[in-house]
C-alpha cells in the first residue's frame, strides 16, 4: 500500500502578499480606521496587523484570508451596482433600513466581528444585483 501526502489544510503561502495588499487598498478607498481594519481581519494582534500593513505579505490563516474573500467581494458587488464609484464607496458608511442593517450601515454590521456578517452583506450585495 502506498502512502499519499494527506492535503495541505494551510492555505496556499503566496495569497498572502496578494490578499494584504488588496485589502489595504481598500481599506484606504473605505477610509476605515485602524481599529476597524484590525476588526475586519479579525483582530489580529497588533503587532502582526502592523507588520502585515508595513511589508503588504505574510501568511495569511483561512480566517482571515476568507475575510478578505468576502471584503473584496463586497467591494466587487458595490461598484457593480453603483457606477459612480464614490457613491459605491460611501454607501458602506450610509444608514440603511432594509432589515438586515436595522437602520445601522453595513460597515456596523461587518464591524460585528463574526465573519458571518460578512458573508450575509456580500448575500445581500449579491441578491440586490441579482447574483444569488
Amino acid at each position: 500500500m502506498t502512502a499519499y501526502p494527506l492535503p495541505r489544510t494551510e492555505p496556499a503561502e503566496g495569497l498572502g502578499g496578494p490578499a494584504l495588499r488588496s485589502f489595504f487598498k481598500l481599506a484606504e478607498r473605505w477610509n476605515l480606521r485602524i481599529a476597524q481594519q484590525r476588526k475586519l481581519l479579525g483582530d489580529p494582534p497588533e503587532s502582526t496587523f502592523y507588520k502585515w500593513k508595513r511589508h503588504q505579505d505574510g501568511v495569511l490563516g483561512r480566517d482571515t484570508l476568507e475575510r478578505i474573500s468576502y471584503l473584496l467581494g463586497i467591494y466587487k458587488a458595490l461598484q457593480i451596482l453603483f457606477p459612480d464609484t464614490k457613491q459605491a464607496d460611501a454607501w458602506l458608511h450610509k444608514p440603511n433600513q432594509a432589515s438586515l442593517f436595522g437602520g445601522h450601515s453595513a460597515l456596523e454590521r461587518m464591524l460585528s466581528g463574526n465573519v458571518a456578517d460578512l458573508y450575509v452583506v456580500r448575500q445581500y450585495l449579491d441578491a440586490q444585483r441579482g447574483d444569488h
